[in-house]
């Protein structure tokens, strides 16, 4: 009888997520929840069978600047009502699950984790909303058929910020709106941004201190 451990290849990430991460609240929007990552978590076990083993699993946590995004949807569900929307870089798909409860009429959730579309599966069952999930990196070409954008903390590395900088101004030049949720990273180009919004949040690895965070809109 083999009683080998099965390779780490072989985890199942819906599986995983499901069986070993929590059903949490996002802080301050009681009405999302979200598989979220705790301290026995285990995820290490999931990244290192991943096919990207490099990959962090930013997807596993709420970060500050999804939460502001989604909390302005949700307060200002004019934005996102019957429209098409791409959550870029979509994580957890917190932004894209305020979205379709904002009453979108589709809503993209882009992801290249794969184990981030796992989850985005997950959390979008588990609060009762359609979501189109897509595994491309759209970065480097045209922006899909939406009316919206939602960005939510792409600013946190430079390489990363300019591919998305480039990216979003090619959204506006299509006529696409553009709305970006983050809570002041280095590389985050104020200059073609005005700001909407402030909430006070808590971000991701932040100890629990409650910051201002701001929603902004892309203004070309």
């Amino acid at each position: 009888m083999n009683l080998a451990t099965p390779s780490l290849a072989a985890l199942d990430p819906q599986t995983f997520i499901a069986g070993n991460l929590l059903v949490k609240p996002v802080p301050g929007l009681p009405a999302i929840r979200l598989y979220t990552a705790h301290e026995r978590s285990g995820l290490r076990r999931l990244i290192e069978g991943a096919q990207d083993p490099t990959a962090s699993p930013f997807w596993a946590y709420p970060w500050a600047g999804g939460i502001v995004l989604a909390c302005h949807l949700l307060d200002n569900p004019q934005l996102a009502g019957g429209r098409r929307v791409l959550d870029l870089g979509a994580g957890s798909g917190l932004v894209g699950i305020a979205a379709a409860k904002a009453g979108a009429r589709a809503v993209i959730a882009s992801e290249i984790d794969p184990n981030g579309r796992a989850a985005i599966g997950l959390n979008a069952q588990l609060n009762g909303v359609d979501i189109e999930i897509g595994d491309r990196d759209l970065l480097d070409g045209e922006p899909p058929e939406v009316d919206l954008v939602l960005v939510g903390d792409l600013f946190y590395a430079a390489a990363l910020a300019k591919r998305v900088t480039r990216f979003l101004r090619r959204c506006r030049t299509a006529g696409v709106r553009v709305l970006v949720g983050d809570p002041g990273r280095k590389f985050l180009p104020l200059n073609r941004l005005e700001r909407l919004a402030d909430y006070p949040v808590a971000d991701f690895g932040g100890g629990g201190s409650r910051e201002r965070s701001a929603v902004y809109a892309w203004g070309g």
